[in-house]
C-alpha cells in the first residue's frame, strides 16, 4: 500500500498499541478532528517500505483499499475523505501498513461474506462488526509481539523440515510396503500408524460411511480447539467472557479460513502440483530481464547483405570447412563462461565471508531480539540452546527428497562426513560450521539478508488469492480432476520443475531428458493424496501455534479458560 506524500514514513518508530477491545463507542467516533494535511506523530507512524511498487500493484492496493472503506467503514463517507489512509481510520494490525493492507482484505472479504449475510438482515448497526474489528487487532498485534520472541531459523529450517521429512519417509515406507508385502493393511492406514494425528483418526474407507463422518467430525473438533485454545491465551478477560462474540470469531477462523483451505483443496494433491508449478514459473519470472517494448532492433547484417549484392548468411549453403574449429571455439566459450561464473560465485562467497565476520554473533542476535521484544502476558517459552545452522534438517530434507541414500550413497555419505567434520570435530582449528563459526555467521547474515518482513506482504497475497479468488468466496467446488487430468497435471509439474535444472545434470546423472522427468514424477507422488497431505499441514500449524503460544503445549482449553477466571 502506498503512503501519502503528505505523510513521510518513519520507519524506526514503533507503533501503537490496538485501542482497548472493551470500547463500545464506534470507529468513526474516534477518529480525529483533523485535516488529511496534518501527519501523525512521530511515535504514531507506521513502517512502510520505500520501494515504489509497480502499476499492476497499486492498482489492486486499490481496488483493496475500495472493498476495505465499502466494508468496514461504510459510514466514513461522509464525514472523512476518501484520500485519508486506512491506517487513520482502523485500528493497526501489525508495525507495517502493507500487512494490514492484506490483513483488512481478507477481513473485509470475511464481514462482507459470512457476516453481512446475516447480520444485516437483523440491523445496519456496525458496532458488532466494529467490536470484532478491535479484538482481530488486538489478537495480531499480541501474536506479532510473541513472533518477536521465536527463533524463526529454527522454526523455518530445522523443525518444520523435520515434519515434511518424516511425511516423505512415512509415505514411503507405507506405499512400498503395500507393494511388497501381502498385509491387508491400505496405504493409508500403515502411514498413519507411522504418521499419526488425532485429527485424522480413524482412517476413513470408502466402504465405510461411518469411518468417513467420524474422522470428518474429530477434525472439525480439533480445529475448534485449536483456536478456542489460542483465543483463551490472546482475547482480553472481557471479550472472552462474550460467548457470542467468542464462537463467531472462532467459527469464522476455524472453518471459514482453516476449513477452507487445510480442509479444502489446498491440500489435494493437483492442487498441489499446481501451486508449485506456478510457483516456479514465478521464480523463472523473475530470473529474466526485464524488458520495456522499447528495445532497439541491431541489423546485423554488412551493406552488401542489405542492398542484395550479397548473400546472406543464412541462405549460405556451403558446408562447414572447419568443423574442428568451430569445436574448439565451441570449447573455448565454455570454459570461459564457467571460468567467470567460477569467479562470480568466488568473488560472492569471499565478500559474504567478511561481512559476515563484522557483523554480530549469532548467539548475541538471539539475545537481543529476546530481550528487546515485548513480554508476553502469561508464560515464556524456555530458551533453547543454538544449534549450528549446518546441523539444521533442511540439509537432511533435501537429501531424503533427492534420494541420494539410494541414487548417489556416495555422495550422500561424503557430505554427511562433510558436515560433521565442519560442525563437530576440531580437523579445523576454528570449527567454521559451529555456532558462531565463520561459516555459520555466513549464513545467518544470507538469512538475514534476504528472508526479512518485506517478503510477508506477497505471501499474505497469495493466501488471499487462494482463499478468495477476486475478493469473494470461491464458487461452489468443482468436480476434482479425473485420472487422466491428475497425470497430465503431474506431468506439466515434473516438465517444469525438470526445465529449471541444465542438461548437463541430468546427464552427469546417467539420465535422458524424458527419464528424468519419470523421475520426478514418482517424487511428486508424495503430495498426490489429500488425506495424507492434512497430517502434514496440520502437524506444521499446530507446530506454530505452539511455538507462538507456548502455552497451550501445557494446558488444555478448559485450563486456559478457568486461568483466565471463565468456567463452563
Amino acid at each position: 500500500m502506498t503512503q501519502p506524500l503528505l505523510r513521510p514514513p518513519t520507519t524506526l518508530q514503533p507503533r501503537p498499541k490496538a485501542n482497548p477491545t472493551s470500547s463500545s463507542s464506534s470507529i468513526a467516533s474516534q477518529i480525529p478532528v483533523k485535516t488529511p494535511q496534518q501527519s501523525r506523530p512521530p511515535s504514531e507512524t507506521r513502517q512502510s517500505t520505500s520501494t515504489r511498487p509497480s502499476p499492476t500493484l497499486v492498482a489492486s492496493d486499490k481496488v483493496n483499499v475500495a472493498l476495505i472503506r465499502r466494508v468496514l467503514c461504510p459510514q466514513q463517507t461522509s464525514i472523512a475523505n476518501d484520500t485519508w489512509p486506512i491506517d487513520e481510520l482502523l485500528p493497526p494490525l501489525s508495525s507495517s501498513n502493507e500487512v494490514d493492507l492484506q490483513l483488512y482484505t481478507i477481513i473485509a472479504i470475511v464481514v462482507k461474506e459470512l457476516v453481512y449475510s446475516w447480520y444485516g438482515m437483523i440491523t445496519p448497526d456496525q458496532a458488532f462488526v466494529e467490536e470484532v474489528v478491535r479484538i482481530i487487532a488486538h489478537c495480531t498485534l499480541a501474536v506479532e509481539g510473541r513472533l518477536r520472541k521465536i527463533d524463526l531459523e529454527s522454526l523455518l529450517l530445522d523443525e518444520i523440515p523435520e515434519l515434511v521429512e518424516s511425511h516423505v519417509l512415512a509415505y514411503r515406507i507405507s506405499h512400498g510396503s503395500a507393494q511388497t508385502s501381502q498385509s491387508s493393511n491400505s496405504p493409508r492406514a500403515m502411514y498413519h500408524e507411522l504418521n499419526p494425528h488425532p485429527a485424522m483418526s480413524p482412517v476413513p474407507e470408502p466402504s465405510s460411511e461411518t469411518s468417513i463422518a467420524q474422522q470428518s467430525k474429530n477434525e472439525v473438533d480439533y480445529r475448534q480447539l485449536l483456536v478456542q485454545g489460542a483465543l483463551a491465551i490472546l482475547l482480553p478477560t472481557e471479550d472472552l467472557e462474550n460467548a457470542c462474540l467468542r464462537t463467531l470469531v472462532a467459527d469464522v477462523v476455524a472453518e471459514t479460513i482453516l476449513g477452507k483451505s487445510i480442509g479444502g483443496r489446498v491440500c489435494d494433491g493437483w492442487f498441489v502440483w499446481t501451486s508449485i508449478t506456478k510457483l516456479v514459473d514465478e521464480v523463472k519470472a523473475l530470473s529474466k530481464p526485464r524488458t520495456t517494448g522499447k528495445e532497439i532492433e541491431v541489423d546485423t547484417r554488412s551493406r552488401l547483405e542489405k542492398f542484395g549484392l550479397l548473400s546472406e548468411r543464412g541462405d549460405d549453403t556451403r558446408p562447414a570447412t572447419n568443423g574442428r574449429r568451430s569445436t574448439l571455439s565451441e570449447i573455448f566459450w565454455r570454459v570461459l563462461q564457467y571460468g567467470y561464473l567460477t569467479i562470480i560465485s568466488l568473488q560472492f562467497v569471499v565478500v559474504g565471508l567478511f561481512t559476515a565476520s563484522s557483523e554480530p554473533r549469532r548467539s548475541c542476535w538471539s539475545k537481543k531480539t529476546a530481550v528487546d521484544a515485548p513480554m508476553a502476558q502469561t508464560t515464556v517459552a524456555p530458551a533453547v540452546t543454538l544449534r549450528p545452522l549446518l546441523d539444521f534438517r533442511i540439509f537432511s530434507l533435501a537429501s531424503t527428497m533427492l534420494d541420494l541414500s539410494f541414487r548417489m550413497p556416495w555422495l550422500s555419505g561424503s557430505l554427511a562426513l562433510m558436515q560433521h567434520h565442519l560442525v563437530q570435530t576440531p580437523l579445523t582449528l576454528l570449527r567454521v560450521g559451529a555456532v558462531d563459526g565463520l561459516l555459520d555467521q555466513y549464513l545467518h547474515h544470507l538469512l538475514v539478508t534476504h528472508l526479512n518482513a518485506s517478503l510477508i506482504p506477497p505471501v499474505l497475497s497469495t493466501i488471499r488469492t487462494t482463499l478468495f479468488p477476486r475478493n469473494a468466496l470461491p464458487p461452489p467446488t468443482p468436480d476434482p480432476p479425473s485420472l487422466e487430468q491428475r497425470s497430465e497435471i503431474r506431468r506439466h509439474c515434473a516438465e517444469t520443475l525438470c526445465a529449471l535444472f541444465p542438461a548437463i545434470l541430468s546427464q552427469a546423472a546417467g539420465l535422458s531428458r524424458q527419464q528424468l522427468v519419470q523421475e520426478v514424477e514418482e517424487e511428486l507422488d508424495v503430495w498426490g493424496d489429500a488425506y495424507l497431505n492434512k497430517h502434514l499441514a496440520y502437524q506444521i500449524l499446530e507446530l506454530v501455534v505452539v511455538r507462538v503460544l507456548p502455552e497451550m503445549g501445557e494446558k488444555g482449553v478448559k485450563e486456559l479458560m478457568e486461568a483466565r477466571g471463565i468456567y463452563t
